[in-house]
């Protein structure tokens, strides 16, 4: 029987082909590259494709196949799946789902499915109406809705089976993240950091809708869900009992820790992770202390939600260096001992290395400019901090680097294990930043500083990087005028793709950086390209573009550009850096093959 490999980056694969045939979960489906079944391509979330027909040497032949409107215009962020000859696309809000038949020249639009949602989510999205993404399992597709719906789909007709309330947008909650299918379970987050939320993961039976456990990101243990063990590795990291002493009064009730970030799993090890989100309020004033459990990132057990370990990033967080960006499990060798690890390109600007069975921290380095911190203490995992760059209320300080929108903001990065290096895509960006006071009403903004931003170094506001994660140094990397805000994927033949804001989508040698094809789209590109093979079995390349986002949303909002604070700071450098002249906004796949 033949066998088919599929390399991880974390574990190789081997399965026979039939049982392809017969498997409907997304643990057996990650291995068949001629699918894409998760958000990030595996459970690993490598965004890696072991396809090698579209190469180095070909790839400056690629041409648009076909592509369709996806009948919105804010930012598209995330990918589309493809389950056998089927790809699953998705839209901003109102988040229309479509499943497109592949086997039909040009796509054709099986069916199409529009949740109806609560129009108060729109108002209290923070930074764009976006979404970012489906998971399929067993027969379904499940996702949930900016206003915090849970919804699971009949894959092959697009009829509801159930949908669940995750939130209430009344109270600021709303969900942009694509969450994670992990056995028979959909665990998805909350947003809402910026309105006083209290941050959760919650996991949903995928075939009755119930919810099976909820595990908030700060206030008592028992909410916390800390296993007995809990940070046994380090626990200097933090133990039970620390979450509500480490916020003043009841501060924790609004603590923010959002988590509408991307999600891993280790099948081995049974460990799901994710990151938190930036603590409520703004002010750090106002909050005391480490304010645990805000920018951590998580291991949990996905049967029980109970947690095996915590390492918090950034304590005390005062420049809203959301934490909530992928963790990528791959298997590296660091100082000449394998380790299974786990890697962690923060808003802070700090590439982070972990041992992931156990948290403990291994490499920790910047990789772009950073001055708010000198380094991160590996001993204590705390940061060194700069003072002088601590934020107040009602003082300015000036030129912190990075910016609010991090040294990377949600933009997935990719890991190939061809080459070892980590593609990331990163932002050049530094602010000065002003904390003022503000008062906690549920549904209003709770956000408390002024923001300005600037240019980092050199001008430039982007830059893709090619990143040794055992060493936490850059190999290569190639500047972009706009902020790097899309994601990336790796293949097997040294092809590196990603999109930029100002609307172009390239292809780079992953071992050089060269430049090796580029394609301009309708508009500017925040999403993550994946790759399938057709049922022609020709190799596909796939991104959404539409401008928005953070940094987009003064063009896909059409936001006046009188108010340089607007949009929490981003109309002022958006403007000024000429992201209405490069693009447009409005939502569009593309679908590439070579000529």
């Amino acid at each position: 029987m033949r066998l088919h490999n599929f390399v991880t980056g974390v574990i190789a694969v081997f399965l026979p082909v039939a049982a392809y045939a017969q498997a409907d979960d997304p643990l057996s489906l990650q291995s068949d590259d001629a699918q894409w079944v998760l958000p990030g391509k595996n459970y690993a979330g490598t965004r890696f494709s072991t396809l090698n027909k579209i190469t180095a040497d070909n790839v400056k032949n690629l041409k648009v196949s076909w592509s369709m409107s996806t009948g919105t215009n804010q930012g598209h962020e995330g990918a589309p799946l493809v389950v056998g000859s089927t790809m699953y696309a998705h839209s901003s809000y109102p988040n229309y789902i479509y499943a497109i038949d592949l086997s039909k020249e040009g796509g054709h639009i099986i069916w199409k499915y529009t949740p109806k949602q609560d129009a108060k989510a729109v108002p209290v999205a923070c930074c764009d109406l976006v979404h970012r993404g489906l998971n399929y399992s067993h027969g379904k597709i499940l996702f949930a809705t900016l206003d915090a719906q849970v919804i699971a789909l009949d894959a092959k007709t697009g009829k509801e089976i159930w949908k669940a309330k995750n939130g209430d947008p009344s109270k600021g909650e709303t969900i942009t993240t694509a969450g994670l299918v992990v056995k028979d379970k959909y665990i998805t987050g909350i947003s809402g950091g910026e309105f006083g939320v209290r941050g959760h993961v919650t996991a949903y039976d995928i075939n009755s809708g119930k919810v099976v456990w909820r595990a908030y990101s700060t206030g008592p243990d028992e909410e916390l869900r800390l296993a007995p063990d809990f940070n046994a590795a380090n626990p200097h990291y933090g133990q039970k009992g620390q979450v509500t002493s480490t916020w003043q009064g009841d501060a924790w009730k609004r603590g923010g820790g959002t988590t509408w970030g991307w999600y891993s799993y280790d099948p081995t090890l049974n460990l799901f992770y994710y990151s938190t989100g930036n603590p409520g309020t703004w002010n750090p004033d106002q909050r005391l202390g480490d304010n645990k459990w805000s920018m951590t990132i998580w291991a949990r057990d996905p049967d029980t939600g109970m947690a095996k370990w915590g390492y918090q990033m950034t304590p005390h967080d005062a420049w809203d260096y959301d934490g909530v960006n992928e963790n990528i499990l791959a298997d590296l060798t660091i100082g000449g001992k394998k380790v299974q690890a786990l890697v962690h390109f923060d808003r802070n600007g700090f590439g982070y290395t972990l041992d992931r069975t156990n948290g403990t921290l291994l490499v920790a380095e910047p990789f772009v400019a950073v001055n708010w911190a000198k380094s991160i203490d590996k001993k204590t995992g705390r940061p060194v901090e700069d003072m002088s760059k601590r934020t107040k209320q009602g003082v300015v300080t000036k030129d912190i680097c990075p910016n609010a929108m991090g040294g990377k903001d949600q933009q997935p990065a990719a890991f190939s294990p061809k080459t070892g290096l980590f593609y990331v895509p990163t932002n050049n960006m530094c602010m000065d930043y002003e904390a003022t006071e503000v008062k906690y009403t549920a549904g209003a903004p709770y956000v408390g500083a002024n923001v300005a931003m600037k240019p980092g170094p050199g001008g430039e506001l982007g830059e893709l990087i090619a990143w040794d994660a055992t060493t936490g140094k850059k190999v290569w990397g190639i500047k972009e005028h706009q902020p790097c805000w899309g994601g990336v994927l790796a293949t097997a033949s040294d092809v590196v793709f990603y999109g930029t804001m100002d609307g172009w989508f390239k292809a780079v040698h992953a071992k050089t950086g060269k430049l090796l094809w580029k394609h301009k789209v309708g508009s500017g590109i925040i999403g993550a390209p994946m790759t399938f093979l057709g049922p022609n079995k020709k190799q596909y390349v796939a991104v959404y573009s539409g401008v928005g986002g953070w940094f987009g949303l003064p063009v896909s909002q059409d936001l006046p550009s009188n108010d340089p604070y607007a949009a929490l700071g981003a109309v002022g450098l958006a403007y000024k850096n000429g992201l209405d002249k490069d693009t447009t906004k409005g939502g569009m796949v593309y679908v590439f093959e070579l000529e």
